[in-house]
């Protein structure tokens, strides 16, 4: 571990003592700056022990420095820069990926983490999400997932339309969360899978709605309510993951 000045190169912040943990874990991206305090903050030995033998600038600042840094007071009195997250660049293959999880258009970076997370403890082995009208993953969307999005293989495609063609052509079959689909408990799913998840408002674009087969998770009758979008990922990736016996 070295302590050097500051050089500015491409890449993305990150806040959190797990979202860095994670990032050193899963030796995709290299750490180029960790922003901290004196006294070091809990949990900074873990750090420190990741660190070992790694050339990282380490710079020591107030926590209200790192507070603006970050742009929020969430940062747990660490704050990294790294290089940009590497995402997959070719689509899945289904003989190596059976279990895929598409994000329709998640705005709400929170909910976004919470996904990669449990997409991460259910084992699923890839993750599409879109371009447009979609919360980034940014350092609120890696803090959310507790760092474990670092760990997956996430593909970006341009659309809902786009991703459908791609998941017909590898021979994916496309499973959409929906309102009035067949109860997902009495469900057998069909290996290789996706499963749609659709956005916090609108659901599930049309293209993908008709695509797929439409699955719902029971719930308290007579009421205008609805599972909250991460939620009900959480359930359908654990209710799959246990059906196939891959968690």
């Amino acid at each position: 571990m070295q302590t050097k000045k500051t050089v500015k190169q491409e890449g993305e912040l990150i806040y959190g003592i797990n979202p860095v943990i994670e990032l050193l874990k899963a030796k995709k991206r290299p750490l180029i700056t960790l922003y901290t305090t004196k006294p070091t903050p809990k949990s900074w030995d873990r750090i420190e022990k990741l660190l070992e033998g790694k050339r990282v600038n380490i710079q020591y600042i107030t926590r209200d420095a790192l507070a603006k840094l970050a742009n929020t007071t969430d940062h747990q009195g660490v704050v990294a820069w790294a290089k940009p997250f590497v995402y997959r660049k070719k689509f899945f293959e289904p003989t190596k990926h059976k279990h895929l999880v598409l994000l329709d258009g998640i705005q709400d970076t929170r909910n976004l983490g919470a996904i990669l997370r449990s997409t991460y403890c259910t084992n699923f082995d890839g993750v599409i999400l879109l371009q447009k009208g979609a919360a980034p993953l940014n350092a609120a969307a890696l803090k959310a997932s507790a760092g474990l999005a670092e760990h997956l293989d996430i593909y970006v495609t341009a659309s809902a339309a786009t991703a459908l063609q791609e998941l017909k052509h590898a021979g994916y079959k496309i499973y959409t969360a929906a309102f009035k689909g067949e109860n997902v408990t009495k469900t057998s799913f069909v290996d290789p899978l996706c499963i749609v998840i659709g956005s916090e408002g609108t659901g599930i674009s049309p293209v993908l709605l008709k695509a797929g087969i439409q699955i719902t998770l029971p719930q308290k009758q007579g009421q205008d309510i609805s599972y909250n979008a991460s939620v009900a990922a959480g359930i359908l990736l654990f209710l799959v993951g246990t059906q196939k016996n891959s968690i």
